[in-house]
């Protein structure tokens, strides 16, 4: 499994998702490979005893001094790598496909010149690296009116070389490589893929890409900085998901991007995730005053500041009504703490707006609410509402991501950054006893139907297998994956796309790879 910032080292829903798959498929055998900052994090989750190895590629420490000019096979490979950075393109067009492969390869060259001895983040950064970049900006971006700097070259060429640290890490052996995410993750697939022709599995809880472009928003780097790094994660997204044996997305929402920026339906498997309905039981009662809950890390993604002006119209139309904002805050990200602190000073609403920090079990938070919020401005398939309904706890919630596949008619979904609709939706929930506990019990049946994590695991230890088989169906692995021939596409209630694998005996996967939440 391959991590990216997230298991074991950090919480979230990422970290929940690898550790179920880890845990509940005891029978296999587990490496987890870590993306880190500098390889001195602290592991936060208990290692599992199928967990044989959790291995660390730090994308920022310090590393040995390079060894000067780049060598020949390295030109070719980055001029590749640089045309396919580049080049704008239509997604869906014939020459975004084209693109994407010759994207592909040019990664494989960078990856054989590091396994042939070469140093590649040195190789990145070298002069000649430096001048291709700017050179082939203004060939191909002649039009353009914006100027590459050679600061704003070595800016880039430094993010990117860091990035690409995974491409000169030892590949990993395994039976199966499994992305929790796209992006650098993939990379770890890519390597193994050449060197032994690993099937790669990539999972979506997020569109990587989007989450990208908007963390750029505020970045205050140069704009020509900008386009470089946005366009590596553009490019390395399509060539993951022309390298991926099974696409795994977590929502048909996450489903329709992939298919968007290049994805092949052939290869598609959307996999929601699941909660245990024994583990998330249905709460006993409901608080003694009206609560409007949040379970989830305090971060800008989550947009509680817009929780928290919606509350303050709330409690205009219910007086004696509360907000709980549980869960933790990441390290880096203590000034938006401070600016939901602020805010609830500002409104006034000291005493009755708080938030309580980590929580000894999620479902203590889900418990303590008469309604569980969720207001954030990109998701995946959320735990947090999942595990809420199983709780028997109704949600307001953004339409973004697969929320509203998950909620469907058992709560009320509302447009992201829209404080007057989360607040109207609180309060018509708050004031509606009866329709507020009927939609708590509606909750807890979907969970029950469709997003148990039973059901979750059956599925993946499904496509495990068959990729296993598979690969040995065809005595040898390819590079880039054959078209595979998968029966049919079910549609389902929930609105997403579950395909039915074949019937076939068991394999035992002894190894498997697997890991931003």
């Amino acid at each position: 499994m391959v991590s990216e910032g997230t298991y074991p080292h950090a919480m979230g829903g990422v970290s929940v998702w690898c550790d179920q798959l880890i845990r509940g498929l005891s029978d296999y055998r587990w490496t987890m490979v870590a993306l880190t900052v500098d390889g001195t994090e602290r592991q936060v989750w208990p290692s599992p005893e199928n967990l044989d190895e959790i291995r660390s590629i730090p994308l920022w420490g310090p590393r040995p001094m390079g060894r000067g000019r780049p060598g020949r096979s390295f030109k070719p490979a980055y001029e590749a790598f640089l045309a396919g950075l580049l080049t704008p393109v239509q997604p869906r067009s014939d020459t975004a496909a084209v693109g994407r492969s010759r994207f592909l390869l040019s990664l494989r060259g960078l990856y054989e010149y590091a396994a042939s001895g070469g140093d590649l983040p040195d190789a990145l950064t070298s002069n000649q690296a430096l001048t291709a970049m700017m050179d082939a900006w203004h060939a191909i971006r002649a039009d353009s009116a914006e100027h590459l700097t050679l600061d704003d070259a070595y800016q880039a060429a430094w993010l990117i070389a860091h990035m690409l640290r995974p491409l000169a890490a030892e590949p990993v052996r395994a039976d199966v490589v499994h992305a929790s995410m796209n992006g650098l993750a993939t990379l770890v697939g890519m390597t193994a893929k050449w060197r032994y022709g690993t099937p790669m599995v990539l999972s979506e809880h997020g569109i990587y890409l989007r989450e990208r472009y908007i963390s750029y928003l505020e970045d205050d780097a140069p704009h020509a900085v900008k386009v470089l790094v946005l366009s590596f994660f553009r490019a390395l997204a399509g060539a993951a998901y022309l390298i991926t044996d099974t696409l795994a997305p977590h929502s048909s929402y996450n489903r329709r991007w992939q298919l968007h920026n290049g994805a092949d339906p052939e290869r598609m498997w959307t996999m929601y995730n699941g909660v245990s309905p024994d583990e998330f039981v249905a709460a006993p009662g409901e608080p003694a005053v009206p609560t409007v809950s949040f379970m989830g890390r305090i971060d800008p993604l989550k947009d509680i500041l817009t929780l928290i002006r919606a509350f303050a119209l709330v409690r205009e139309k219910v007086p004696d009504a509360v907000l709980k904002i549980y869960g933790g805050t990441p390290k880096g990200n203590e000034a938006y703490r401070d600016a939901c602190l602020n805010l609830i000073e500002e409104l006034g609403l000291v005493g009755v707006a708080s938030l309580e920090g980590r929580v000894d079990t999620p479902v203590n938070a889900y418990h303590a609410g008469s309604l569980v919020a969720l207001t954030s401005i990109s998701e995946g398939f959320p735990y947090t509402v999942v595990e809420a309904m199983a709780c028997g706890r109704t949600v307001v919630a953004t339409n973004v991501g697969g929320v509203s596949e998950a909620v469907a008619d058992t709560g009320i979904v509302v447009p992201p950054r829209d404080v007057p609709a989360i607040a109207d939706a609180c309060v018509q929930l708050l004031t509606d006893h009866d329709r507020r506990r009927r939609l708590g019990v509606a909750a807890r049946q979907r969970v029950l139907e469709y997003f148990t994590l039973e059901r979750s695991l059956s599925a993946y230890r499904q496509v495990y297998e068959e990729l296993v088989l598979d690969a040995g169906d065809s005595g040898s692995r390819l590079a880039v994956p054959r078209p595979r021939q998968h029966s049919p596409v079910r549609e389902t209630n929930t609105g997403g796309h579950h395909r039915v694998p074949r019937a076939r005996g068991r394999a035992r996967v002894h190894r498997a790879t697997a890991g931003a939440g």
